[in-house]
Order: structure tokens, then C-alpha cells, then sequence
């Protein structure tokens, strides 16, 4: 039996890149005291999210990191013997994204940018095309970021790629709409919750959900996050507050229970599907 710790933070993060650092220095080394293993920050964890979702400022843009930024170089440092997952912007040339990417302390195991973009976001990022699995001492992971989770292919892609653990990595607001006056009311609030449980169940795996929270510009961040096991069930969660959701679970032992009699991936029916263009 391998009993895995895994650790989803929620936590504020704005626009100073090195208070950014300071603040992921001292949740990585929450997440190591409890006994961590892995440990999935929110998007934009360095630099922040958008002030606007629905008109960003190009002047008020989160600051653009090349992927051998020093930066994401020191969060590697600092997590050492852990895997950690961090948002940032990523530069490309001209070309910003919405981007995320894996560590230990001996580089880079992964890279993941986003590939569905929401309102405005077009305005200010392009997408990723691409979802894939990759290996860690802490298992097989795939990321998504915030809206990816929205739709079940992009998790059926991370599974069927070999995924037992997707990390997603959010900064997902109240309902810009129709903002309810209590946040365990709104309909973000709710669909935030139902995507992450669904997502696990339906491809029978764990996911580990970070978010952000506090505010930026007009937006109001959940939080929430939380370890969800393969039956779809939440393991450990943050609820609306700043923290660690943190779970101890033999990871392989849950998946094979899960897919003990009923095995999602196995029972497909890919023929029966429509094809998508």
C-alpha cells in the first residue's frame, strides 16, 4: 500500500510577483510540515488573474513569465522533494497563455496551457491545444486550468492518457451575473463543486481542485478547494477560506476499488459516438 498526502491551496494571489513567491514559499512549507506530496497552487498563483474578465485592460495584463523564468526556477527549488503545480502567464514571443506547469526540485515535469478560453480571456491569452499525462514521484498527473474543467472531454483526455491524479488550477469567480448575496448561493459557487465532482467520477480518479481567493478588480474568487476521490466524493476541503485541503489516500488502492465493477474507461463505446469535428 502507497498512502499518498495530496494538498490543494486557496489562497490570494496579485500582482507583486515577489510577495507572490513569498506567499507560495510559505504554503509549500505548510503543505511539507502536514506530510505532503503534492501540492496544487491556484492559477496565476504568480502574477494574478485578470482585474476584468469580461473587458481586460491590456495595460492591467498579469506580468508575462518565459518558461525558464527564474521564478518558476525557485518555486522548483523550494519544493524540493515535492510536486508542485503553479499557474502563471506564460510568454511566447508575442503571445501570452493562460498556463500552468509541474516541479520538484529536479525541474520541470510538466507543462499544461490552457486550452478553453472564457469571455474576455480571448482577449488576453491565446489557447493550448493539447492535453497530456505525465509521470511524478507523486503518480501520473494531467493539469487543467479553471474553464478546461468544464468540459468532460478535456478530463477524459488526461484518463485515457494514463492520468490517476488531475490537478486543476483555478481562479474561478462568483457569478458575474448574477451575483447571489451569500456565496454557498451562487450558481459559480455550485457549478465550481459539481464540475470537480463530476470530472473525478466520471473518469474514476482523484482530483486535486485549487483556487483562489479574496479579490481582484470586480471579481471575487471561491476558494474551495479540495481533494475529490474516484467515486466522486470530497475527501478535504477549504471551503470559501485561504488554506490547505489536504488528504491522505493510498491512490491506486482507490482508483482500483472504483473500477472494480464498473471500469468507465474500459466500457466506452467510442463507435457509438459522434464524431466531433
Amino acid at each position: 500500500m502507497t498512502v499518498n498526502r495530496l494538498a490543494a491551496a486557496a489562497a490570494h494571489f496579485g500582482r507583486d510577483l515577489d510577495f507572490c513567491l513569498r506567499r507560495i514559499a510559505k504554503i509549500i512549507a505548510d503543505a511539507r510540515a502536514a506530510g505532503a506530496g503534492l501540492l496544487v497552487l491556484p492559477d496565476a498563483a504568480l502574477g494574478g488573474y485578470l482585474a476584468d474578465l469580461r473587458h481586460p485592460d491590456p495595460e492591467a495584463l498579469p506580468p508575462a513569465l518565459k518558461p525558464d523564468d527564474p521564478l518558476l526556477a525557485s518555486v522548483a527549488a523550494l519544493a524540493a522533494e515535492m510536486v508542485v503545480c503553479v499557474g502563471y502567464c506564460e510568454a511566447d514571443g508575442d503571445d501570452r497563455y493562460n498556463s500552468a506547469v509541474c516541479v520538484t526540485g529536479d525541474g520541470v515535469l510538466g507543462r499544461h496551457r490552457k486550452v478553453h478560453l472564457p469571455a474576455g480571456e480571448v482577449a488576453a491569452y491565446r489557447a493550448g491545444d493539447r492535453f497530456a499525462a505525465f509521470d511524478t514521484p507523486a503518480g501520473r498527473i494531467g493539469m487543467l486550468i479553471d474553464y478546461d474543467k468544464t468540459f468532460p472531454e478535456a478530463a477524459r483526455s488526461l484518463a485515457l492518457d494514463g492520468a490517476d491524479i488531475i490537478a486543476c488550477l483555478s481562479a474561478w469567480p462568483t457569478s458575474l451575473t448574477n451575483r447571489a448575496p451569500r456565496l454557498a448561493q451562487d450558481r459559480q459557487a455550485w457549478l465550481f463543486d459539481l464540475y470537480d465532482c463530476a470530472r473525478a467520477a466520471e473518469n474514476q480518479l482523484v482530483l486535486v481542485s485549487a483556487n483562489q481567493t479574496g479579490a481582484m478588480g470586480g471579481m471575487r474568487f471561491l476558494g474551495q478547494s479540495k481533494v475529490v476521490g474516484p467515486a466522486g466524493n470530497i475527501l478535504a476541503r477549504t471551503w470559501g477560506r485561504a488554506g490547505l485541503a489536504i488528504a491522505e489516500l493510498d491512490v491506486a488502492a482507490q482508483i482500483a476499488a472504483a473500477r472494480r465493477v464498473l471500469h468507465h474507461l474500459d466500457e466506452r463505446r467510442p463507435a457509438s459516438y459522434r464524431d466531433q469535428p
